[in-house]
């Protein structure tokens, strides 16, 4: 498959396969990345006498789908044109009507979709219903870029878990900071600026209350059109101060406090009063868990985290099987003694018990080594 790039440079002179049109759909769905979680990405292309008749994709849970902006601006002309979807159209009644339902109406003659949609409530209805009403349907054209653009709403419909990227930056041995504890700045700004378009992309970055204490970060994002994420903090014992910039950062972005009975009741009542402050407190005695914790952040509608915490959370999080992806930017740069590493909570006895990556990018682009691995022993389920 031609790189979406390439797809766009081609899409002012002209797309002549199915692929290519497909391939320009799967472009529109990522568009919003970021933005309409719970809801996975869909872009639509309408297509007629070899020309492109209506396009569109979906922008915001509640909003219009892809299915919707394509038709309305294709009009009457969809009448006997294709359209290439990259998911399944919906069958049911959700916040808006069954895209399925659109699609036979407008006439349409042929429906290629890249992949069914997992979730129970379409799960291949949307197909047959195309099919019963005679339209010709094909399922599978670019099915694993499609999968690829919709991690997260997939893991979050099969698992009830979120898809979580760990990204981190390192020195060449492994140190995200000296002994002293100084971490500014490991990584180049061109690395830190990919950083920021990840926060931009996901729904939730989560760190723990030790980077909070530390760095003081706000976790907002930092590019001129870019959407600060929800803020997750795991501080099971509200060690962070209340004059923290997670706290206090000027954002409509909410900052959700996660910790447990350990929590002293005073700090507890502030933090509540606070404005776009949440505090979830589970029944444990001191720790977090961690588990329930992702499960949670699916059941408020946040399909994917991107988390930036300290060697110990991380730790945790892969003792949990809890992490899909990682993303290192490892610097050119050595500092050696016995500053805190990549991570420092997971402690593996055996090489045989190794987790093991499968790696899917290395780019030396930013000037850093950039690695880029998913997570091969994932095992969680809520």
């Amino acid at each position: 498959m031609k790189n979406f790039e390439e797809i766009i440079m081609q899409r002012d002179q002209k797309l002549n396969t199915d692929e290519e049109f497909m391939s320009y759909a799967l472009h529109l769905a990522t568009l919003a990345a970021g933005r309409t979680s719970p809801n996975p990405l869909v872009g639509c292309v309408i297509v007629k006498a070899n020309e492109i008749i209506g396009e569109g994709y979906h922008h915001k849970a509640g909003t219009p789908h892809a299915e919707v902006h394509a038709l309305r601006q294709a009009g009457e002309e969809a009448q006997g044109a294709t359209a290439y979807v990259t998911l399944e159209p919906c069958s049911h009644f959700g916040r808006t009507p069954p895209c399925a339902d659109a699609l036979i109406k407008a006439g349409l003659q042929r429906v290629v979709v890249a992949m069914q949609d997992p979730n129970p409530r379409v799960s291949g209805e949307g197909i047959s219903r195309l099919r019963k009403a005679g339209i010709q349907v094909e399922v599978g054209l670019l099915a694993e870029e499609a999968e690829k653009i919709n991690r997260p709403f997939l893991k979050a419909i099969q698992t009830g878990l979120p898809y979580l990227l760990y990204k981190a930056a390192a020195t060449l041995d492994g140190k995200i900071a000296t002994e002293t504890g100084d971490s500014k700045w490991i990584s180049n700004e061109s690395s830190r600026r990919l950083v920021h378009e990840l926060r931009n992309q996901l729904d939730v970055i989560l760190v723990g209350s030790e980077t909070v204490l530390k760095d003081d970060p706000a976790l907002t994002c930092r590019l001129p059109e870019g959407r600060d994420p929800v803020r997750v903090v795991v501080d099971g014992t509200l060690k962070i101060p209340l004059t923290a910039q997670v706290l206090t950062a000027s954002t409509l972005s909410p900052c959700i406090i996660a910790t447990s009975l350990a929590a002293p009741q005073e700090k507890l009542e502030i933090l509540k009063g606070m404005s776009r402050v949440e505090v979830w407190q589970y029944p444990e005695p001191r720790q977090v868990p961690l588990k329930q914790l992702m499960c949670d952040l699916v059941i408020k509608g946040w399909n994917s985290v991107l988390l930036e915490g300290g060697g110990g959370l991380a730790g945790a999080l892969f003792n949990g099987g809890l992490v899909d992806e990682v993303e290192f930017f490892l610097a050119p740069k050595l500092i050696g003694g016995t500053g805190p590493s990549l991570l420092s909570g997971l402690k593996i006895d055996k090489m045989a018990e190794a987790i093991p990556l499968k790696l899917k990018e290395i780019s030396l682009e930013t000037g850093d080594l950039r690695i880029r691995a998913k997570v091969l022993n994932r095992l969680a389920n809520c």
